[in-house]
């Protein structure tokens, strides 16, 4: 049987899953993604391949559960910000803006991009098996939030809305994952593109405003 580390299963679990990242992470700054093998991967884990493929079919399926570990803190922020009714919901979409530009910067989520390039090592799944799609979803309850509230204006598909929007979004976070030091620009052109894409505009002002006369 396997010597474990830690005081528990559990915890030797998440030291394998942090060799594993660092090891990943170190071999695509030395080649390419596609000259990688398993073999790589856990001979520089310090792992027997037999081992490694407890934790992962293949080399797609470690990357992206390694991508979805690395973003559980921020998909957890993102859910307590959007989970505040009494914040406005431009203010807690800025946030949550904020929140997932600043988690590309973080080296363990780079493993989803070509060092340099900032293009995925490997095809990112749509829908739920996205790694990050439990915040697209706390986006679209925000965007209907705010929609309700007369904040925004009436984007009609909120869905399709927001996966337009994600376009900006991961296009700031390959910006980042490239270069950190971009992370201050690439936040304000962000949080500019998203807003202005669901001001309500003159007329919507005027139809919000006749609402809320009737209703008095």
């Amino acid at each position: 049987m396997p010597r474990i580390r830690g005081a528990s299963l559990d915890e030797h679990h998440e030291m394998v899953w942090a060799d594993l990242a660092e090891a990943t992470r170190q071999l695509l700054l030395e080649r390419d993604y596609d000259s990688i093998t398993m073999g790589h991967i856990a001979a520089r884990a310090g792992l027997a391949r037999n081992t490694l493929y407890n934790y992962a079919r293949d080399k797609t399926a470690l990357v992206l559960a390694l991508t979805r570990r690395a973003g559980r803190p921020a998909i957890q922020r993102v859910a307590t910000i959007a989970a505040r009714p009494a914040c406005p919901a431009a203010d807690r979409l800025l946030e949550i803006i904020d929140v997932v530009l600043e988690a590309s910067a973080d080296p363990a989520l780079h493993l989803m991009f070509r060092p340099g390039s900032g293009r995925p090592v490997t095809d990112v799944p749509e829908g739920a098996d996205n790694p990050f799609h439990a915040i697209v979803l706390k986006v679209e309850d925000v965007v209907r939030d705010g929609i309700a509230r007369g904040e925004f204006r009436d984007v009609g598909d909120v869905p399709l809305a927001v996966e337009l929007l994600s376009g900006v979004m991961r296009a700031g976070t390959e910006r980042v994952g490239r270069d950190p030091a971009a992370l201050p620009a690439t936040v304000r052109t962000a949080r500019e593109i998203v807003l202005a894409s669901l001001a309500l505009r003159p007329r919507d002002v005027g139809v919000v405003e006749s609402a809320d006369a009737l209703g008095h």
